[in-house]
C-alpha cells in the first residue's frame, strides 16, 4: 500500500527522531534487535528506561576514530562498543561521545570494549547518527521482539538488510524549481534548486550567463559554510573562494557553481563549532574531525556531478584547490580539462589551517 512508509522514508524518520532523543529499534534477518538512541540526546530517564529494559548490558558505540582517542580496544574494525559501566550516568556516556572534555579528564578508562557478537545494528546506528549531524555515537541496548516492541511504544523500525543498500549509496536528486536571479557578479543569473529523496537538505546551482552545454564550462563545487560565506570568518577561505569564483565567472560571462549543503567537511555546523573548539585547544583541523569521530573529510562530492549531469554538462574547467574533486568528477563522467587554481583569501587566523590542508589532505596550495 502506497500510504505505508518505505525505508527511505523510515530513515528519514528514524534520523529525526535521533536528533529530537527518541530511540529507534533496529532488527536484523538473524531475529536480533537492538534499541538505539543518539549518545548526544540521550535524556537520563532514556537511560534509566533503557537499562531497564535491556535484555544485556547496553553499550556506547563510537567510531574507530573516536576510539583511538579514548584508547579502546575497536574490535570491529570501524568502530568499538564500549561497555557502560553500572556506575555510569548521563554524563560518563555523553563524555565518551564528546571530546571537549578530553583535556581535563584525559582518563576515562579502563574501558571495556565487546569483541563477541555481530556489531551490524551497531554499525546503523552510528551511521543513522552521523547523517542526521550528531556526533557519531549511539547508545544500543538488546531487546527481544523489537517488532512487537516498535509497535506497542510507537517507536521506528529500521531492519538492516532493507536500510543498508541506502546507507551506503547518495540519494538521487531532482531539479525542483529554477528561476531568473540578477546578482552583483553577473545580471545574467539564474538558480537551480535540486532536493534528494531521502528528505536531506536541499543542494543549489547558480548558473551564470548561458554555459555551452557541449563545452567545458567553468564550474566550482562550493560546500556550504555559514561561518565563511555569512559571517566573513578568517579561520578558513570559503567566503573568499565563494566570491573569487562567482566573480571570475561574472568576468567570463558563464559558469556554474554549485553550492553543496554539507557544512563542515559535511558534519554540520553544530559539530563544526566542537571542531573550532578543539582546534583553540591546539589540535589542527584533521585531528579535531577524528577526535569528534569523524573521518578528515565526510562530503560526497559526487553530488556536484549529479547536478552538472542534470544540467546537461558533460565537461569541465574546475576551479579548485582540491585534487579529490578532480578525481570525482573522473571518476563519475565528468571530464576535467583543466584545473583553475583558486587561491584567495589566507589570513594570519587560517594559515595553519590553510597548511594542514595542504600537508594532510592534499590540497594545491
Amino acid at each position: 500500500m502506497s500510504l505505508v512508509p518505505d525505508i527511505t522514508e523510515l530513515l528519514a524518520r528514524a534520523r529525526s527522531d535521533l536528533r529530537m532523543g527518541v530511540p529507534v529499534i533496529l532488527t536484523d534477518d538473524a531475529g536480533l534487535s537492538v534499541l538505539a538512541c543518539s549518545a548526544e540526546t540521550l535524556s537520563a530517564q532514556r537511560l534509566q528506561d533503557l537499562r531497564d529494559l535491556a535484555n544485556g548490558h547496553p553499550v556506547v558505540a563510537v567510531t574507530v576514530r573516536r576510539a583511538e582517542t579514548l584508547k579502546a580496544r575497536a574490535y570491529d574494525g570501524d568502530l568499538a562498543r564500549i561497555e557502560i559501566p553500572d556506575y555510569a550516568d548521563l554524563k560518563w556516556i555523553q563524555s565518551i561521545a564528546d571530546p571537549s572534555d578530553d583535556l581535563n579528564t584525559p582518563m576515562k578508562g579502563p574501558l571495556k570494549t565487546e569483541r563477541q557478537g555481530s556489531a551490524s545494528l551497531h554499525r546503523i546506528a552510528i551511521t543513522l547518527a552521523k547523517s542526521a549531524r550528531l556526533l557519531p555515537a549511539a547508545v544500543v541496548a538488546p531487546i527481544k521482539d523489537g517488532a512487537a516492541f516498535a509497535g506497542s511504544h510507537g517507536l521506528t523500525l529500521i531492519e538492516h538488510a532493507l536500510a543498508a543498500p541506502h546507507l551506503t549509496e547518495r540519494s538521487p536528486l531532482h531539479s525542483i524549481s529554477a528561476a531568473r536571479l540578477p546578482m552583483e557578479v553577473s545580471e545574467a543569473g539564474r538558480l537551480h534548486v535540486f532536493r534528494p529523496e531521502d528528505g536531506g537538505e536541499e543542494h543549489y546551482a547558480v548558473e551564470i550567463g548561458r554555459p555551452d552545454r557541449d563545452k567545458p564550462v567553468l564550474a566550482r563545487l562550493h560546500s556550504a559554510c555559514f561561518t565563511g560565506d555569512i559571517m566573513g570568518s578568517l579561520k578558513c577561505d570559503c567566503g573568499p573562494q565563494l566570491r573569487g569564483a562567482l566573480a571570475q565567472m561574472g568576468a567570463e560571462g558563464a559558469g556554474v557553481l554549485l553550492y553543496l549543503n554539507q557544512e563542515g567537511r559535511g558534519i554540520g555546523l553544530a559539530n563544526k563549532m566542537r571542531a573550532y573548539f578543539l582546534q583553540d585547544q591546539g589540535f589542527d583541523t584533521v585531528e579535531a574531525n577524528h577526535r569528534l569521530g569523524f573521518e578528515d573529510d565526510e562530503r560526497d562530492f559526487r553530488l556536484g556531478s549529479d547536478i552538472l549531469k542534470e544540467l546537461g554538462f558533460k565537461s569541465v574547467r574546475l576551479l579548485t584547490n582540491n585534487p579529490n574533486k578532480i578525481a570525482m568528477m573522473e571518476r563519475t563522467g565528468i571530464a576535467v580539462t583543466e584545473r583553475v587554481p583558486l587561491k584567495v583569501g589566507e589570513t594570519a587566523f587560517n594559515r595553519d589551517y590553510l597548511a594542514t590542508k595542504a600537508a594532510k589532505s592534499g590540497h594545491m596550495l
